[in-house]
């Protein structure tokens, strides 16, 4: 921007601007390294919901199993402990029981407590005994606990919330016959201590698992980086195509096949074909340009040196103009045709009896020129086809012949069908077509370099008879001898038209066999020129390449 100085006078200060586009860009580099990111967090996710759902399965199993372990032991217990009181005989004397007491202190003294399991005995709702002292808390010296479980009259069970945990206990009441005292003995489980085993399980899982997640992750990043080569390649190589060089491709080599090279291979196809209608397309411009410029430069050189006052450069100069304008309108036409054949409608296709069609465009052509105009094999049958492409086709292929041949010259027309196929062939015996001119004399403003003279058109009229046959779903064959003659074959699917009613036109030929040649020999190969052959037949399959 500009800035004034002190003095006044104005000077320019530079003010450096970031692009417009910059953030985008950066977006799009770091595009494949957020995809990573994100490939590497849903895997981590899927990981972490895995290893969460079977550590917590897992735990809720090892809790289950150990509660039903302890709810079987306080059975057992109990079971024990009546077959004790049943049974009458203290076992340290052999004599029946004198107590409630001395039963208390037999089922506690003779039955091994396991590990966070207790026995307690209580006499008249007051604690007595108890099978060890080894405990979380002592449950002997709680008195919320003795007023719960020392004056049952029945097996009771239940939980109690001691300063350990849980505590899971079954009461049973022991009486005994001639002593007026109540006993109550109890079974009870550290419940809390007895499932710190699958605490410890879960703590574990959740440990390993953290360290499998680390892993998951690391080995994520690798897997993501490889599976995104192909997407960064692509990527890069988009980058580097620009408006003048589009020969970047994506390396393929090596990869294994899978939807991403497949990708790539799709994705470089389609750089070949933008390239090479790039190619074409320069070309074309190129060519038309050179081709349109001509006649402009000729008229322009012819007005700059006009004489108005002579009638007869007058009158020579507008018809060279008119004759060049006249060039110059048939050259605009060709190409306005060439870019209708593009559209989906530049075919409409129709029954035609191509028999008769080609009888017809075989009457248009011998106008072209003093040659020796034959008709050859006529393909008697109904298909659907544009007669007026097709015969602006073979009209230009005819005219071509005519062009490079001199009068006399013998050019043979004709049709056949062959192999669900239908060939129309204009075969000629000038002087062929040189090799290397075969490639390309159906580019855009190509002419052969054969022959004795060159034509004046604009080098179209070829283009167009491909662009009519492909708009068919079929190609043109060329099958050249140099010094002998060419041939050219439009080579069309043939689709056979519905059939005619007989009752409107009497005269159908019937068609029920598209492949059904004429009674002309359909392989007989044209003989040379001047042989003396009346109507040539088609030329074989083998020599229109």
């Amino acid at each position: 921007m500009t800035t004034m100085t002190e003095q006044g006078t104005p000077t320019t200060v530079t003010t450096e601007r970031q692009p417009a586009g910059w953030r985008a860009r950066a977006r799009r580099r770091l595009a494949p390294r957020a995809a990573r990111t994100r490939i590497i967090g849903w895997v981590l996710l899927m990981v972490l919901m895995a290893l969460a759902v079977v550590t917590l399965v897992t735990w809720q199993l090892l809790v289950r199993a150990t509660n039903e372990r302890m709810d079987v032991a306080l059975t057992a217990e109990v079971g024990e402990f009546r077959r004790i009181i049943e049974g009458n005989v203290d076992p340290r004397s052999g004599e029946p029981f004198r107590s409630v007491a001395d039963v208390l202190q037999t089922m506690i003294t003779y039955n091994l407590a396991r590990p966070n399991e207790k026995f307690l005995g209580y006499v008249d709702g007051g604690y007595r005994f108890q099978s060890r002292i080894e405990a979380p808390v002592l449950l002997s010296e709680d008195t919320a606990f003795t007023r719960l479980v020392a004056s049952v009259e029945q097996t009771t069970s239940g939980r109690y919330a001691s300063g350990a945990g849980e505590v899971r206990y079954l009461a049973v009441p022991v009486s005994l016959e001639g002593d007026p005292s109540r006993g109550v003995a109890v079974v009870a489980y550290f419940a809390d201590q007895e499932r710190q085993a699958a605490d410890d399980t879960a703590t574990l899982m959740l440990g390993v698992g953290a360290v499998t997640l680390l892993l998951a992750a690391a080995g994520a990043w690798v897997v993501a980086g490889r599976v995104l080569a192909p997407v960064r390649a692509v990527a890069h190589t988009a980058q580097g195509i620009t408006e003048t060089d589009l020969s970047g491709r994506i390396p393929v080599d090596g990869r294994p096949p899978d939807e991403l090279t497949d990708l790539a291979v799709a994705v470089n196809a389609m750089l070949d074909r933008v390239e090479t209608g790039v190619a074409a397309q320069r070309r074309f411009l190129d060519d038309a340009g050179h081709e349109l410029r001509t006649p402009i430069t000729i008229v322009r050189g012819h007005l700059d040196v006009l004489d108005p006052a002579d009638p007869d450069d007058v009158r020579q100069t507008v018809a060279l103009v008119d004759d060049e304008l006249e060039r110059m309108n048939r050259m605009v036409s060709e190409l306005l045709l060439l870019a209708r054949a593009e559209q989906p409608e530049f075919v409409r296709p129709q029954p035609v009896d191509v028999a008769e069609l080609t009888a017809e465009v075989f009457g248009k052509v011998q106008r072209l020129g003093d040659r020796d105009w034959q008709l050859g094999a006529l393909a008697r049958a109904d298909l659907l086809l544009d007669p007026q492409r097709l015969t602006q086709a073979v009209v230009a292929l005819a005219d071509n012949a005519a062009r490079y041949t001199a009068p006399g010259d013998r050019i043979v027309l004709g049709s056949r069908l062959t192999g669900g196929q239908l060939l129309v062939w204009v075969d000629d015996t000038g002087p062929g077509i040189a090799e290397a001119d075969q490639a390309r004399v159906f580019e855009r403003f190509a002419r052969g370099g054969s022959g004795a003279r060159r034509s004046d058109g604009a080098g179209l009229g070829l283009s167009i008879v491909q662009a009519i046959a492909a708009a068919h779903g079929g190609r043109v064959e060329l099958h050249s001898r140099p010094g002998d003659g060419a041939t050219f074959t439009l080579v069309l699917p043939a689709r056979p038209a519905p059939p005619r009613d007989a009752g409107t036109d009497p005269d159908a030929v019937p068609t029920s066999d598209p492949a059904a040649g004429t009674g002309d020999d359909p392989l007989a190969t044209p003989p040379p020129a001047g042989a003396g052959a009346e109507v040539p037949a088609a030329p074989t399959e083998g020599g229109t390449r």
